[in-house]
C-alpha cells in the first residue's frame, strides 16, 4: 500500500512539473491572472514537498498573481500581487532573500501600505499537518501573530531592493529534497507504520536529493535561463 502511494505521488509530481514547463513555455497572452487553477499554483498546493517550505521556512504563495508575458524578464521580475485591503499592487521582488523577506511569512504576505495580510494559498499537506497539530499551537497563535506583525513592520520599514536575486541551484535543490524526504519518511513510518530498517531511509535520502536538484534545475530553467536565451537571439538578429 505504501509503495503504491509513493509511486502515485511521484507520477503526479512528474506530471505537474511537465505541465508547468509546457504552460510557461507556450503562454501567448500578454498579461495573465494566476489563481489556484493555474498549473503553477496547483503545483504549490499539491506538491507535498512544499509543506516543508511553508511550515519550516515560511515561504508563501499569494492567492492571486498578476504575470506579464515578457520573455525578456524572469518570473520574479514580471509578476505582481495585489493587496485586497488597500488595492496596492506589489512587485514580487519585494519578497526576496536580499530584502530578508522571502522567508518567515507564516501568516501570509505583509502589505506595508496598510499593515494587513495578503491572502495566500495553503499547501494541502501543510493544511493536514496544521489541522492535526492545531490543539497544540492554537492557544499561542494570537500572540505569535502579534509579534510576527511587529517584526514584519520592521522589515518593510527599510528600503527594499527590487533587483533579481541570484539563484543557488544547490541550496534550493537541497531545500526541496529535504522537504520531500521528511514527508516520505512521515508517510512510510508514521502514517503507514512500516517496519524500520536503515536501508530504506538511506535509499530515500539519495532519491530525495536527486529529485530536489532536478526540481531546482527545472525552476532555474523556467525562471532564469529564458532571459539569457532571448538576449542571445536579439543579439544575433542585430
Amino acid at each position: 500500500m505504501t509503495s503504491i502511494s509513493v509511486l502515485v505521488f511521484k507520477c503526479v509530481y512528474i506530471l505537474l512539473l511537465a505541465s508547468l514547463i509546457f504552460e510557461m513555455n507556450n503562454s501567448q497572452s500578454e498579461y495573465r491572472v494566476w489563481k489556484w487553477k493555474n498549473v503553477y499554483m496547483l503545483h504549490w498546493i499539491l506538491n507535498p514537498g512544499i509543506a516543508f517550505n511553508e511550515l519550516f521556512l515560511g515561504q508563501r504563495m499569494p492567492k492571486i498573481l498578476f504575470v506579464k508575458e515578457d520573455a525578456t524578464k524572469t518570473l520574479s521580475e514580471k509578476s505582481f500581487l495585489p493587496c485586497p485591503h488597500c488595492g496596492t499592487i506589489h512587485p514580487s521582488l519585494e519578497w526576496s532573500s536580499r530584502n530578508k523577506t522571502a522567508f518567515g511569512n507564516w501568516f501570509g504576505l505583509y502589505c506595508y501600505r496598510c499593515g494587513k495580510i495578503i491572502p495566500c494559498l495553503r499547501n494541502l499537506t501543510s493544511f493536514i499537518i496544521i489541522a492535526v497539530t492545531s490543539p497544540i499551537w492554537i492557544w499561542f497563535e494570537k500572540k505569535w501573530k502579534e509579534k510576527w506583525l511587529i517584526k514584519q513592520k520592521e522589515k518593510f520599514s527599510k528600503p527594499l531592493e527590487l533587483s533579481v536575486p541570484e539563484y543557488n541551484l544547490w541550496t534550493q535543490g537541497l531545500r526541496i529534497g529535504i522537504g520531500y524526504y521528511v514527508l516520505i519518511m512521515f508517510t512510510k513510518f508514521v502514517i503507514f507504520q512500516e517496519t524500520f530498517t536503515w536501508k530504506k531511509p538511506i535509499g530515500n535520502l539519495v532519491e530525495s536529493i536527486l529529485i530536489g536538484l532536478v526540481s531546482a534545475a527545472i525552476i532555474k530553467e523556467l525562471a532564469f535561463k529564458r532571459k539569457s536565451a532571448v538576449r542571445k537571439t536579439s543579439e544575433l538578429k542585430s
